[in-house]
């Protein structure tokens, strides 16, 4: 990596949080690094956007009372220099599966960053937890290790190895450090969605019950997916495109005929 290297970084955990300040020491010993972050956890807030935030000074950079989206259309159209990658996390707390793409503050960041064309690296942490909540785990320096160590080799590399002329951005997730470090797997995000709802009275309790079955002997999802992975002690980089594209479809073509008949519109398709 070399010093010319613009990065801007952010999170969804708020500015204070250990996982950006791992990584911005990291990142900062080699490249120029601007820091625009949520002043507050912003956790799973997705692509939510304001109309104006507040921005105030910090010892790292800029802190924006607001969401990771508006941190970085800020950051890359007023606030700081126009970087060449973004680097969003580390998020204390995995990022794995389809179904948290648009839920998740720290993917989306990156997403946002993609319709800048700007390339991305959005990198979270699996943290085991048995019981209660994540906040109340005591995160160290040492066990961001793993994060810091592969967000800082793809920021260095991915660039020059043309990664992303075929990926608009990579989801990584890591183990927690052990000491050793962990392989890198290119995978594919899982498409388990396991949302559950139990009403109780005037409320209606959600439960994600996907993070119910992380046990590596007994997870189902199948080779390839970024929760296997993780499940089994591997480093997850899903190389992922914003926005999604599908097929064309020849179905819905003829669908769109049939509607043009039946209200009586004539002429080819626009």
């Amino acid at each position: 990596m070399n010093d010319s290297l613009e990065i801007l970084l952010t999170n969804d955990d708020g500015i204070g949080s250990t996982g950006i300040r791992v990584l911005y020491d990291a990142l900062d010993e080699h490249a120029n690094v601007t820091v625009v972050a949520p002043a507050t956890d912003q956790s799973a807030c997705g692509r939510s956007i304001s109309h104006s935030v507040e921005v105030s000074e910090h010892e790292l950079g800029y802190a924006v009372h607001g969401t990771p989206a508006d941190c970085v259309v800020a950051g890359l159209a007023e606030l700081g220099p126009f970087p060449d990658l973004v680097v969003s996390g580390c998020n204390e707390g995995a990022n794995l599966g389809e179904y948290v793409l648009g839920r998740s503050g720290t993917v989306s960041a990156a997403v946002e960053a993609a319709f800048f064309d700007v390339p991305a690296i959005a990198t979270s942490m699996y943290v085991p937890v048995e019981d209660g909540p994540l906040s109340a785990i005591d995160l160290t320096g040492e066990n961001f290790a793993d994060a810091t160590r592969v967000t800082t080799f793809l920021a260095e590399h991915a660039l020059e190895a043309g990664v992303f002329d075929h990926a608009a951005y990579l989801n990584v997730n890591v183990p927690i450090a052990d000491g050793e470090p962990a392989p890198i797997e290119i995978t594919r995000p899982s498409k388990r969605y396991e949302m559950d709802a139990e009403r109780d009275g005037d409320t209606v309790q959600l439960q994600d019950r996907i993070w119910e079955s992380m046990d590596p002997e007994t997870i189902p999802d199948p080779d390839g997916t970024d929760r296997r992975a993780v499940s089994e002690g591997r480093i997850s980089v899903s190389p992922l495109t914003a926005p999604h594209p599908t097929n064309h479809h020849k179905t819905l073509e003829a669908l769109a005929d049939t509607y043009a008949e039946s209200v009586g519109i004539s002429g080819s398709r626009a």
